[in-house]
């Protein structure tokens, strides 16, 4: 039995059951407003006509829905073209992690080469970089790649390539090859098998949580990012979701900019709502191991 701050026996009584209740209720529904409230603005703003919303103060529930703001949004700001780009750029950027990162990781908690530790560690350490500091040395990098001499603005490489050197998808890796016992590497090892062939017969095929969790974070990561799209995407043909909406709004009725934000925020959700017991299980996967 857990022993918490309140006593089971405290719980069981009238005035403790009750407080403890109220107490639970309202730091769910706190919560719940708080994370839902401006989901739930967006979708209703969404079916709302341009005087509506932009009306102060807002309305809870629209007054004349107008769902043709849907079809206005993917027609007028050809969210087709946006929404194959970016689910290009995320396809590629999950293929890239998965064969370097886990490279990388299997390597550290496998393999153990020198300085391992180091590297490591060296790579932790990035984490606390703020991501903006990088912005200039990463788009100097684009614009011109050493030694090769070549500019890639307009590549989807100038979205894959940064995407590889992810030092928190490095650990997560690592922390979960580091609960798959030594013991099969070593059977694995008598009967034969590579380092190589090892990886790819045992390790990954018992690594589907984590390696769930890697493509989830790398989907997520390319479809929410703005800045670094922009400044590498510049040409309209090759703009993802985030950066294609934001050049349409200058010129685009505000309800139908936001019927635009919930159509590219429906593939997001809908992966989570799938394969949300995948994420949690990939995520605590290796977390005991002391």
């Amino acid at each position: 039995m857990t022993r918490t701050l309140i006593s089971h026996a405290q719980l069981r009584r009238g005035r403790g059951r009750v407080l403890y209740w109220t107490l639970l209720t309202v730091v769910v529904v706190g919560f719940t407003l708080v994370f839902l409230g401006p989901l739930y603005w967006m979708v209703t703003g969404a079916l709302k006509s341009g005087q509506e919303i932009a009306q102060t103060p807002p309305t809870l529930f629209p007054q004349d829905p107008q769902p043709q703001n849907y079809v206005d949004a993917w027609t007028q700001l050809d969210l087709a073209k946006l929404l194959f780009n970016t689910f290009y750029y995320a396809a590629g950027a999950v293929l890239f992690q998965l064969v370097f990162d886990t490279s990388a990781a299997y390597a550290l908690s496998k393999l153990r080469p020198a300085f391992g530790n180091a590297i490591l560690s060296a790579m932790l350490a990035t984490l606390m970089i703020p991501a903006m500091v990088l912005i200039v040395p990463q788009y100097q990098t684009v614009i011109d790649l050493p030694v090769l001499n070549l500019s890639l603005l307009d590549s989807p490489f100038a979205i894959w390539l940064p995407m590889v050197a992810n030092a928190f998808n490095i650990f997560l890796l690592k922390r979960f090859f580091d609960s798959i016992p030594e013991e099969i590497m070593s059977a694995a090892f008598v009967d034969g098998a590579s380092a190589l062939r090892t990886l790819w017969s045992i390790i990954l095929p018992m690594s589907r949580p984590i390696l769930g969790v890697v493509s989830i974070f790398a989907v997520t990561a390319v479809w929410k990012d703005f800045l670094w799209p922009l400044l590498v995407m510049p040409h309209p043909e090759t703009r993802t979701i985030s950066v294609g909406i934001y050049a349409f709004a200058a010129g685009t009725p505000q309800n139908v900019v936001v019927a635009a934000s919930v159509i590219a925020a429906l593939p997001t959700v809908i992966i989570f709502l799938i394969f949300q017991r995948n994420i949690m299980s990939g995520l605590t996967a290796g977390s005991l191991k002391g």
